[in-house]
């Protein structure tokens, strides 16, 4: 991935940050404006690009590639302030010490067969819904504005995916997909606390980019924890959507995981942007 060796790259250049502020704890903030979603963490540009960046290769199915990349992403991660670099520290040991045939086993067993294990975003806010082709399109609209394509076969909304465009091209339209989605990160998050998962501390670590949770997002929380998400089984033509909110509708329907009865996809590549990064 080629935001992976820039950011390596600039590390080097830096040299050691041991002076820095970047190892001072995180201030809990929040947004004084709902347009200002970068900095409501607390955290600078690069800790929130490095961040991002790892997130979406510790969540992208670990197949040889991502792999041999766990080296790097623990240089990588060191400069992060805490809590992120110790939480990401805890699921990069996690996943180093396991056996690769098992560590791709529980990957599928968790992301891929579980509905709230979902790595995608607009499952959990609008779940199998016609309004869910309106979320991906905006999504894909963000991308497009920025200058890349999603390849035809992916959703824009794959959390990898969607971290990969903050990190390396547009970290406003990124931060501001994700702040969109966040009850759905949060109740991953929970889910993956609850059965102990290696891939926890990602998700803590992502959820330290983002703003607090407010009311409505501990509500719609809630309401995914007892309810799930909305199912409708009507379909997607004459609603009024066009085109490619429908083919991206439709797509979902399509797509493997985020249900128990899904079968087990292949290696779920994260490079898949096409464009120019920023």
């Amino acid at each position: 991935m080629g935001a992976l060796a820039r950011l390596l790259g600039r590390r080097t250049a830096d040299g050691d940050a041991s002076g820095s502020t970047a190892t001072a704890t995180l201030p809990p903030k929040r947004a004084r404006s709902p347009k200002d979603l970068l900095h409501a963490s607390g955290m600078d540009l690069p800790a929130l690009r490095t961040t991002w960046l790892a997130v979406s290769w510790l969540l992208t199915y670990p197949d040889e590639q991502v792999r041999s990349r766990l080296g790097d992403l623990e240089v990588l991660v060191q400069d992060l302030p805490e809590p992120v670099r110790g939480e990401l520290a805890r699921t990069l040991e996690a996943l180093a010490g396991m056996d690769p045939v098992v560590l791709q086993e529980q990957y599928v067993d968790t992301f891929d067969t579980r509905r709230r294990g979902c790595l995608h975003l607009t499952y959990f806010s609008h779940g199998d819904t016609r309004r869910r082709g309106m979320a991906l399109l905006r999504i894909k609209q963000d991308f497009r504005a920025a200058g890349v394509e999603v390849g035809e076969k992916e959703l824009p909304d794959h959390l990898p995916l969607v971290l990969e465009f903050a990190a390396g091209h547009d970290p406003e339209r990124g931060a501001k997909i994700l702040r969109g989605n966040r009850p759905g990160v949060e109740l991953l998050r929970l889910h993956l606390a609850e059965i102990d998962s290696p891939w926890h501390g990602a998700l803590v670590g992502l959820c330290a980019t983002l703003p607090p949770l407010d009311a409505d997002d501990r509500a719609a929380v809630l309401r995914l924890a007892e309810e799930g998400p909305e199912e409708e089984t009507v379909g997607l033509d004459g609603y009024g959507l066009d085109a490619d909110a429908a083919a991206l509708g439709g797509q979902t329907f399509a797509a493997s995981g985020c249900d128990s009865r899904a079968t087990a996809p292949g290696p779920v590549p994260v490079d898949l942007l096409r464009g120019r990064p920023s």
